[in-house]
């Protein structure tokens, strides 16, 4: 009789499935580790992103600005004040810029406050007449035909046309200057406020019908919330508008304002005088910008 021996089968251990999960755990652990790290440095590359965009490119335009100023200077044109002695006027300036030496002999300050005061009251009667108008255009086939042409015939006329007009019929300065603002300026609302207009659905009209609802509330309840941001891009372009024209009518008019001070610098040959008012009006032409950026915020449909 054959004894047969059995012989018992013990598998060897699974070293490569091992190695292939131990493997797994570590990129499993080193993504998670990772993610963490990622989420912690994109704050980071945001700010520097951030600053990259709103210092270190405009300063890189402003130096070579500056490097094409210094070129000129010593090249072109020797009488041209550089950037240092610009800046040192502009120390002078500012060290006393609301003095008060007679009524034709003020300072910065007051220049510039007076001609926001004009611009300002051209702009606010151009506001009030232009809406209306441009209403009354968007809403009206005739009336359009009927004002389309006389627009398209006024609104290219340099600002300086309405100045000698300005000046016989109000005999005096201060209005003329606000009269052309007011001429000049009036364009863009009456414009951007019939296009708004256009755009109402016809539906919402004729919920106004049924209602009956009269011209005023129609203007209340639907114009004017439909158009709104519309008047309000057209209450930029003629702000800015407005800022521009007058520095050149009060440089003909005299008196006081920016413009005329501009003016009166050049008599004196004061060139460093000029430029720092050159860069006055560019940085309150921002801020008048910035503030109607602040409102066609606060009444854009998207920020409420």
């Amino acid at each position: 009789m054959t004894v047969v021996e059995m012989k018992t089968y013990t598998p060897e251990p699974e070293t490569e499935q091992a190695e292939v999960s131990s493997a797994e755990e570590v990129v499993t652990t080193s993504t998670l580790e990772g993610e963490p790290y990622e989420d912690r440095m994109k704050p980071i590359e945001d700010l520097m992103r951030s600053l990259v965009h709103r210092f270190f490119l405009p300063g890189l335009t402003f130096l070579l600005c500056i490097g094409i100023w210094v070129a000129i200077q010593t090249s072109v044109a020797p009488d041209l004040p550089g950037p240092v002695e610009t800046w040192e006027k502009a120390k002078e300036i500012f060290a006393e810029p609301f003095y008060v030496y007679g009524p034709n002999d003020m300072g910065i300050g007051w220049q510039v406050l007076y001609s926001i005061g004009r611009v300002l009251a051209g702009f606010a009667l151009a506001t009030i007449v232009g809406v209306p108008v441009g209403f009354m255009i968007g809403l009206s086939d005739t009336f359009s035909k009927a004002w389309t042409p006389l627009i398209k015939i006024l609104r290219p006329v340099s600002p300086l046309a309405w100045l000698p007009i300005g000046l016989l019929i109000f005999k005096a300065v201060n209005p003329s200057a606000i009269f052309v603002i007011f001429i000049t300026s009036i364009w863009p609302v009456i414009i951007n406020t019939a296009a708004g207009v256009r755009t109402i659905p016809e539906d919402y009209m004729n919920v106004a019908s049924v209602l009956k609802l009269g011209r005023l509330d129609v203007a209340r309840k639907i114009l004017l919330p439909a158009t709104l941001p519309h008047i309000l891009t057209g209450m930029q372009l003629s702000l800015s508008t407005a800022w521009m024209v007058i520095v050149a009518a009060e440089m003909l008019t005299g008196g006081i304002g920016i413009g005329f001070y501009i003016w009166d610098e050049w008599n004196n040959l004061s060139v460093t005088s000029i430029i720092v008012a050159i860069l006055v009006i560019g940085c309150v032409g921002i801020l008048l910008e910035a503030c109607m950026g602040l409102v066609q915020r606060r009444f854009s449909y998207g920020n409420k």
